[in-house]
């Protein structure tokens, strides 16, 4: 019976030691021998276009003209959004706009208020 560690994204047992990291077949995760579990723990940081870092219920104002995609409103320029809720995905910034109503922006659109 094999005595390293189960994946700690997934719970697979079929891990296997690589050298400095343990990795997972079935889901692909990679984690440190010495850090543990705190690789998937981690949660990547978002900045705006300044370089600030946004969390969860900030306020936001829009840098650029912003087209809406299948519709022909626009989203101006110092547009204020506020609590911004952050997601996974290229579009990292889950919010609801005034006059437009809720849509996803990314984060190097916006400067944190």
């Amino acid at each position: 019976m094999s005595d390293l560690p189960h994946c700690p994204s997934c719970g697979s047992t079929y891990t296997y030691d690589d050298g400095l990291q343990y990795v997972c077949p079935e889901c692909g995760h990679e984690w440190s021998r010495d850090g543990g579990t705190e690789a998937a723990e981690e949660t990547p940081e978002v900045r705006d276009a300044n370089g600030n870092p946004l969390a969860d219920g900030d306020t936001v104002t829009v840098a650029k003209d912003l087209k809406v995609k299948g519709s022909s409103l626009v989203v101006k320029v110092g547009t204020r959004v506020k609590n911004i809720r952050l997601v996974e995905g290229d579009h990292d910034i889950d919010c609801k706009v005034d006059g437009i109503g809720p849509m996803k922006l990314k984060s190097e659109f916006v400067k944190k208020a």
